[in-house]
């Protein structure tokens, strides 16, 4: 099998030079056409083959064959297999099934052919989608990857986490900041589907923000838009973990360490005991009230003032050893629909628990993932 390697320098086209050393020049030289995609994503496929290997573009029509480009690539013992090409200046997750439906045609009508994607960028939910999809991709930022069975090859590379030619005013592609997170706690803790007023009303979001963050979530196949302009979300745990991916918990929030020197058991008891009730419990004790996973050992707890927390509880400040995390949320609706369980302690709701769980340390993931099917079995008790 066929690995990255390092100190090949294959031959390339001039045209394909052009456009690399424009490319690397920066982020202010992007490509320009979609044949400048293409031929600096053979460009980077050749650099990452052994000298040995050919990747050459093939003679074909490319208006007969509907084909944006089609190389052939070469093994040393004179495998080979085709390689179809679809350009994309731009490409979303919900375009990915339709791109796969086309390639496909060209890999029925030629059996030794793999599809593959070249774009200008592709951001990580997408290249994702892309290789779920089974189709090898590029990016002009060195993104990349390349799958085939017969010759057998593996090429994979990562290029740039963010879109260096994001122009001014054009969204970011992301769920971060405080519209996206009300919005999505809207979208996962309430039955929909939803008209956008009511989405408005429930997320306490003003029109434009709504609409941003449904487009978005339209682009990356995690909302959809029925007749009539309702809006569904068909899989809610797909739109849970990819929040986790912009929203997480030790970064947004400001986190303090501490240790509650007689347990955690004495610390939850002085936290019921106490007046204070401006907190939410959140992490692995949150989610044994639905999903025990494994006898708790630290608390995760929201507080809006945790040095005022920490003295009413008896907690000591650390730096090495905490049993305890006390985040001031940097947004309230983190701890909005918190519930105050039978013994008296107030816990945040199960859609907050399980993001909170997802990127946080330890053995938190896991519990995450065993609190999503505890509530995939338990819709109807906590929406």
């Amino acid at each position: 099998m066929v690995e990255m390697s390092e100190g090949s320098q294959p031959p390339h086209t001039e045209a394909e030079l052009h456009i690399w050393r424009r490319i690397i020049e920066g982020p202010s030289q992007p490509p320009r056409t979609e044949a400048d995609i293409v031929a600096a994503g053979m460009a980077m496929l050749r650099d990452r083959l052994p000298s040995d290997w050919l990747l050459t573009e093939a003679a074909v029509d490319r208006g007969d064959s509907g084909a944006d480009a089609t190389f052939t690539l070469r093994s040393p013992d004179g495998g080979a297999l085709q390689v179809v090409v679809e350009a994309k200046w731009l490409l979303e997750v919900r375009d990915v099934p339709r791109i796969r439906e086309r390639l496909d045609k060209f890999i029925e009508r030629q059996p030794a052919t793999i599809g593959l994607v070249a774009a200008r960028y592709l951001t990580k939910s997408t290249r994702e989608s892309l290789a779920n999809a089974g189709l090898s991709y590029v990016d002009a930022t060195g993104n990349l990857l390349m799958r085939t069975q017969s010759p057998a090859v593996f090429i994979s590379d990562r290029g740039a986490d963010n879109d260096p030619w994001r122009g001014p005013g054009r969204p970011r592609g992301t769920l971060k900041g405080e519209p996206a997170a009300k919005v999505v706690r809207a979208l996962l803790d309430l039955h929909g589907p939803w008209k956008i007023s009511d989405l408005v009303k429930a997320s306490e979001s003003s029109t434009g923000s709504v609409y941003r963050v449904v487009e978005f979530l339209k682009s990356e196949a995690l909302a959809t838009r029925e007749d009539g302009g309702l809006i569904t979300v068909p899989d809610w745990p797909a739109l849970l973990r990819r929040w986790s991916d912009d929203y997480q918990f030790l970064r947004t929030n400001t986190v303090t360490q501490w240790i509650a020197p007689r347990g955690i058991e004495s610390l939850l008891e002085r936290v019921r005991k106490c007046e204070m009730r401006d907190y939410a419990v959140t992490g692995s004790i949150a989610a044994a009230t639905w999903a025990p996973y494994a006898p708790v050992r630290s608390a995760m707890i929201y507080s809006p003032n945790p040095e005022r927390a920490a003295e009413a509880w008896g907690l000591h400040a650390t730096d090495t050893g905490a049993n305890v995390i006390l985040a001031r949320p940097t947004y309230d609706v983190l701890v909005e629909r918190a519930i105050d369980r039978p013994d008296d302690l107030r816990i945040a709701a199960p859609v907050q628990v399980a993001v909170d769980l997802m990127t946080g340390p330890g053995r938190a993931p896991s519990e995450a993932e065993e609190l999503v099917e505890w509530m995939k079995s338990n819709e109807q008790l906590w929406r």
